[in-house]
């Protein structure tokens, strides 16, 4: 009689041939017990596969963007810069925009950062913001899926704006733009104005955008 238990495929047959001394009534009572049981052995072992074959047929992860952000560039239209000319002090706050927004980029989900290097001296030669779309051209060379280009323009050293825009390199349109106004020109007010412009702009339109 266990013999059907262990052997789910044969179990009727088996119970059949192995219980002649049983009643004819009480056989045809057990051997559909048997058989049902039978059944629930094939499709607990069938459950698994079942299952696994759904979780390979489901959706492919989204593919990454590939994100090349190009060095800010500053517009400095301040009687401060026409008269003493460049400030070694924001000169080094203009060159920490790009690495810090690359960092913040890097940490949101379905991005990644490309290296500029092969085209960064042509792009520092160029005015990214009126070259027409030399950024693109630029990002595509690289890699990237996407530019992001920025600029710090200054009025006066109270008054000052960092601007970012993010491209779709194929089809030129804008993914991603944000502006911050700072209110004094320190370490502190360029960096508390790019981390503002990243949380509470270009973060949401990126994340939206994936």
């Amino acid at each position: 009689m266990n013999v059907a238990i262990i052997a789910p495929a044969a179990a009727c047959a088996i119970t059949w041939r192995r219980a002649p001394h049983i009643a004819k009534r009480r056989s045809r009572m057990f051997a559909p017990m048997m058989c049902r049981g039978a059944n629930r052995f094939r499709q607990a072992r069938f459950f698994p596969v079942v299952l696994l074959a759904l979780v390979a047929a489901g959706p492919a992860a989204a593919a990454e963007h590939k994100i090349a952000v190009f060095d800010f560039q500053l517009i400095d239209s301040s009687l401060q810069g026409s008269m003493q000319g460049k400030d070694a002090a924001q000169e080094a706050r203009l060159d920490r925009m790009a690495p810090k927004l690359r960092d913040d980029i890097a940490s949101v989900d379905g991005y990644s950062i490309v290296d500029v290097g092969p085209v960064e001296s042509q792009a520092d030669d160029a005015n990214l913001q009126s070259c027409g779309n030399c950024a693109l051209k630029f990002a595509g060379e690289v890699g990237a899926d996407i530019a992001v280009v920025g600029t710090v323009q200054k009025v006066s050293n109270l008054i000052l704006n960092i601007n970012a825009y993010a491209f779709d390199v194929k089809s030129g349109k804008a993914v991603a733009r944000g502006s911050a106004d700072i209110r004094s020109n320190t370490d502190e007010s360029w960096d508390r104005g790019l981390r503002y412009l990243f949380e509470n702009t270009l973060k949401k339109q990126l994340e939206a955008a994936h």
